[in-house]
């Protein structure tokens, strides 16, 4: 049955209908933000470590990322199935189903949240193990890993709940309860590393604590508001039928990111084989393009929720829009913040630390990796585009062979010949170029089918 809805309140965007640039911005800008706060917030994080930890520590916590993704990433991916369905449906008009999916959705993110931690908890030491990690740095890596797991539940549960908000045009209160939850991370920050001597243990759990924050609010903000996706926590239950969707689209989204981590796990290792020296820099460098990356990821996120929407309403030629307009707004906001990283690397750089081989290997990375990052950027949104449209298993493919699979041969051919740092981030422009242009012709595809589809149902 269809059910006539309405925007019910002025957090929501109407996706399907009027103009298209000024409700892109709107909906992206938030996430922009609040992807950047965040970022603010984890530099803090290693700011506090780096400085009052030593570089082992910061070595520490920065060895752990890419892992903690692979582990993270499939879990995450059903939040991508949830935003893709609860669109769809809102889109199509079709309240019920919207509401089925928001209680499902809740209730899958604390159980996975469970069982993730379990398993982060159980292998943190032995996979850093298995990714070389060296002695003076290992011991610190798995207690941070330890201590972040704890934390998974109230993780995915906002992540599952903001993804919901997303769905239907709402990014500006996710923007404020991370700013509440940052401002708390910080301020645990100083406290638990400077003044009570916690080390990485206090970073991990200045992090657990205000992520707790942050899913309470945007439950409480889910539980208020009088629409077809309001929440009623009586009603949590795991539906069947909504659970298999949200798998089908967002599984594979979670192996695609399972997959870039893979390859960014071996690539850790194979920079973990330069010492720790190499590691910290590397770190460091990584934080300052996350900065960028995070903005470009907010059209990766609005391409997903506009193409999902408009899909849902069976508007094809609209879903071109987005795409063009997303790739014209990543390339542009993308190339000017790799342009500033670039001109202010040094100084960004003596933020994280005050040793010189640190710093060398940081400028190394960034030299090889902002040049030509926004292509990072138009791969992501292409992909959104993909699997807004209701295609999930395609931009995994694509992915595996194009990111996955290329960095794994390139470590073992390319990297092996020539073994130095230079030849292992050149692997990254290479396999985001190679793997944008073949999910821009994916789209194409689907879309030459989709309005096909439309034109033979229209009346003769």
């Amino acid at each position: 049955m269809v059910i006539h809805m309405k925007k019910t309140n002025s957090f929501e965007i109407d996706m399907c209908n009027g103009p298209l640039l000024g409700k892109i911005l709107r909906f992206s800008f938030p996430l922009i933000f609040s992807g950047v706060l965040q970022l603010l917030f984890n530099a803090a994080d290693m700011v506090v470590v780096g400085k009052f930890a030593g570089k082992e520590s910061l070595a520490a916590v920065g060895s752990t990322g890419s892992l903690i993704n692979l582990l993270v990433n499939v879990f995450m991916g059903l939040s991508v199935g949830v935003n893709v369905l609860v669109a769809r449906y809102y889109g199509a008009n079709q309240e019920r189903e919207v509401n089925d999916t928001v209680h499902t959705a809740i209730t899958l993110s604390v159980v996975c949240g469970v069982f993730l931690s379990i398993i982060g908890i159980i292998l943190a030491k032995p996979l850093l193990a298995l990714m070389d990690t060296p002695a003076d740095v290992i011991d610190l890596a798995a207690l941070y890993m330890r201590v972040y797991f704890a934390g998974m539940p109230v993780m995915l549960l906002y992540n599952f709940a903001s993804s919901i908000l997303r769905a239907v045009g709402d990014t500006m209160r996710p923007l404020f309860f991370l700013t509440i939850a940052g401002v708390i991370n910080v301020g645990l920050n100083l406290v638990f590393v400077i003044c009570l001597h916690m080390d990485v243990a206090g970073v991990a759990l200045a992090t657990v604590i205000s992520q707790a924050c942050s899913a309470i609010c945007v439950v409480i903000c889910l539980m208020r508001d009088d629409a077809s996706y309001k929440l009623n926590l009586k009603k949590l239950t795991i539906n069947k039928k909504i659970t298999i969707q949200i798998a089908r689209i967002g599984l594979p989204a979670g192996l695609q990111g399972a997959m870039f981590s893979i390859s960014n796990v071996l690539i850790q290792s194979s920079i973990n084989s330069f010492g720790s020296d190499a590691m910290a820099g590397n770190t460091a460098a990584s934080n300052l393009e996350g900065f960028a990356y995070t903005a470009m990821n907010a059209f990766h996120q609005t391409a997903v929720s506009f193409i999902s929407q408009n899909t849902g309403a069976r508007k094809f030629k609209r879903c071109l829009k987005v795409l063009v307009q997303c790739c014209v707004l990543v390339t542009v906001i993308g190339g000017t913040m790799c342009a500033l990283g670039l001109a202010f690397a040094e100084p960004l750089l003596h933020l994280y630390t005050d040793e010189a081989v640190v710093m060398e290997y940081g400028l190394l990375r960034l030299n090889y990796i902002l040049t030509t990052y926004f292509t990072c950027g138009l791969m992501d949104v292409l992909t959104g585009c993909v699997r807004g449209t209701g295609h999930s298993v395609l931009p995994m493919m694509v992915s595996l062979i194009g990111v996955c699979v290329f960095r794994v041969v390139w470590i073992f051919t390319v990297f092996e010949a020539y073994h130095t740092l230079e030849s292992l981030y050149l692997s990254y422009p290479i396999s985001w170029i190679a793997t944008a242009v073949v999910h821009f012709l994916c789209f194409l595809f689907i879309h030459r089918k989709n309005t096909k589809d439309v034109s033979c149902e229209l009346p003769a």
